[in-house]
């Protein structure tokens, strides 16, 4: 790995060619995987690819000239002082905000980069095109909000931001409270049936414990082995297999930590009040992501509970 500092002309040009050429294919990438759910950021992101090309035909031009048709291959990760990239471009679905803040932190990058090139340029017509690319670079996030208020206007803004949202309730809300309900509902039964038949405490932990934890094992492969989410637009079927499993083990351990108070009176009331504010937290999300009305979800949440935690009751006093 080579010292920025001990780059020839050459080399640096070198470089910066192969930048543009690496943040013309990101940007290229962006857009791509943004087309379909947010048509019109990707528009902006194939603006920015095509800044990055006439940037590379400059660079390529002058490299040529001075010197000559081959061009050694020096990439970012050969020089010191690059930083690494998180290879946001290939996730999909890809996040609008992630894609936004990456491209920011390119364009940041790729200024420091020429000014710090053009201070060490000697030869005139190089030192003039590295400043002319630093201060096209710094206009750079400028000329992104022009293209955002071009392509973006706010009806369409807030289409992708509904877009966005209705994504992040398939991926993320929809598995997450699946498991949630299933956790804090299902484990109810077994928790206090072995509660009120044992009048153990340490007893109905270890049963609350199991359930959980196998709930939310059945759960996770249950919700990952659906679909695979490419018809669905539900993301990926691993992802949402660890968020419903992870919070239906959640949802279970919540009311069957109570039960390591020593003392079955005390851990029993601090167990129903967990319980209810599980069932509280259900309704929130129902509410807020799902729009079913805050007494509906209510009513519904707390019946389900119920006639689940009566279940336990009866069985454990049998």
């Amino acid at each position: 790995m080579k010292q920025f500092d001990s780059l020839s002309e050459k080399e640096i040009l070198a470089l910066a060619i192969s930048l543009e050429e690496e943040d013309e294919r990101v940007y290229a990438d962006f857009a791509e995987g943004l087309r379909e759910n947010f048509p019109a950021s990707a528009a902006v992101f194939d603006a920015m690819r095509a800044d990055e090309t006439g940037h590379r035909q400059r660079l390529l031009s002058l490299y040529q000239k001075q010197f000559g048709n081959h061009i050694p291959l020096i990439r970012r990760q050969d020089v010191k002082g690059f930083v690494q990239r998180t290879p946001v471009w290939l996730v999909r679905p890809l996040g609008l905000n992630a894609v936004r803040k990456q491209a920011s932190a390119i364009e940041v990058e790729t200024r420091h980069f020429y000014e710090r090139a053009a201070s060490r340029a000697k030869d005139a017509d190089v030192r003039q095109l590295l400043d002319d690319l630093a201060e096209e670079e710094r206009g750079h996030e400028n000329r992104a909000q022009e293209l955002t208020e071009q392509n973006l206007p706010p009806e369409v803004r807030e289409n992708e931001d509904r877009a966005r949202r209705r994504l992040f309730v398939l991926q993320i809300v929809q598995p997450g409270l699946a498991g949630l309900m299933d956790g804090s509902v299902s484990t109810l039964a077994p928790v206090f049936a072995a509660a009120i038949a044992s009048r153990n405490t340490w007893y109905a932990f270890v049963v609350g414990l199991a359930a959980s934890l196998g709930a939310g094992i059945s759960m996770g492969f249950a919700e990952a082995l659906s679909d695979d989410g490419s018809l669905t637009g539900r993301g990926h079927p691993w992802l949402r297999g660890l968020i419903c499993g992870a919070m239906t083990a959640l949802g279970g351990i919540g009311h069957t930590l109570p039960f390591l108070i020593p003392n079955f009176r005390i851990a029993f009331m601090v167990a129903v009040v967990v319980v209810l504010a599980e069932l509280g937290v259900i309704t929130w999300v129902r509410h807020r992501y799902m729009e079913t009305p805050v007494a509906t979800a209510a009513i519904q949440v707390a019946f389900g509970g119920a006639l689940v935690f009566i279940t336990g009751i009866l069985i454990g006093s049998s």
